[in-house]
């Protein structure tokens, strides 16, 4: 990082942000963050996933700046990281559904699509945040995962995990170039992050699932139920991305960014039941018939989280109810 931009970051005056997949659920939300605080927010998106509407009331901000790009341009990342201080590298190929029926756009954007911002960010000397995710543990048993811990994937004639493949490829880059370069890097491993803006459209389960209970219609949980995971609100999470992207001790570092607080899918909707106060049937969908033959999935998800907590004094502060009646409401409202 140039003296200038350590200098800049340092002092926590105003900094410019470019947040790619900046019109995605998460991506929106901090840019919300950010300017709140008077930083400055370059956002791109190619809509692929994201959508206006999770950004159209920030087009009118003076410090937000929205560009609809692929970030496999080239010529638009350089100019976009030319004028910024830190790069959050959101944009990535997301949602279950959408990785199983498309594999080969789910690799190369991941892989490619971070090697393209990784290489703006040494070129003009940005601090950077890559996203990861808790499908890196892959089948791991160890309850519940840290940083280090040893991963175990599937096989690779399994589409389920070149997702997981794909963003641990994205981690070995990104440390590689803090490790070659001196780039300062940052990985993200969020697990199950969750909130208003977030679409069922792609397989996330909490707004699938309240979908369906405020429409009537049945309750489906893919597989027996007994798997489960930690649900971390939207707000929790980018307080905490918000604090890694200023943090020098997390320079070259992995943390894990989620709740601790497990439930298993069959009592999230038991519970979204009761506070969509729906009438809807559960019903059981066996993998094979959800997502593909063969489909592999983990059975626990729970993160330890004392490495951001001690770095940062962080931990989630709205639990799984509170965050469900936020997504309940913004659904509501959606269908009118």
């Amino acid at each position: 990082m140039s003296p200038h931009r350590e200098t800049r970051l340092s002092q926590a005056e105003s900094l410019t942000y470019l947040v790619t997949g900046g019109a995605g659920f998460i991506g929106s939300h901090l840019s919300e963050l950010l300017l709140s605080e008077g930083h400055r927010v370059l956002a791109i998106d190619n809509l692929s996933t994201g959508r206006m509407s999770n950004i159209a009331h920030l087009l009118d901000h003076p410090n937000f700046h929205f560009t609809r790009s692929s970030i496999m341009s080239d010529v638009v990342l350089d100019r976009l990281a030319s004028e910024s201080d830190i790069i959050i590298h959101f944009a990535a190929a997301v949602g279950v559904e959408r990785i199983i029926d498309n594999p080969v756009e789910t690799i190369e954007t991941n892989v490619t699509g971070t090697e393209v911002a990784l290489k703006a960010a040494l070129r003009y000397g940005c601090r950077i945040l890559i996203a990861s995710t808790s499908e890196v543990y892959g089948k791991g048993t160890r309850i519940p995962f840290s940083e280090d811990d040893d991963v175990l994937l599937g096989p690779t004639n399994k589409n389920r995990w070149s997702y997981a493949a794909s963003k641990m490829v994205d981690e070995f880059l990104g440390l590689a170039y803090a490790h070659e370069f001196g780039l300062p890097v940052v990985i993200l491993r969020f697990f199950n992050t969750v909130g208003p803006r977030q679409t069922g459209q792609y397989g996330m389960v909490i707004p699938r699932l309240i979908g369906q209970a405020l429409r009537g219609k049945t309750i489906t949980v893919y597989g027996d139920g007994t798997q489960s995971r930690c649900f971390c609100d939207v707000a929790d999470v980018i307080r905490a991305v918000k604090g890694l992207s200023v943090h020098p001790d997390a320079t070259g570092k992995v943390f894990n960014i989620g709740s601790e607080e497990e439930i298993s899918i069959s009592d999230l909707a038991e519970k979204i039941r009761k506070t969509t106060d729906s009438s809807s049937d559960v019903t059981l969908i066996p993998y094979d018939e959800a997502y593909a033959p063969g489909f592999e999935d983990m059975q626990r998800r729970v993160p330890n989280i004392s490495r951001v907590g001690s770095l940062l004094g962080w931990k989630p502060e709205i639990n799984l109810d509170a965050t469900l009646a936020r997504v309940r409401d913004q659904i509501r409202q959606e269908i009118g």
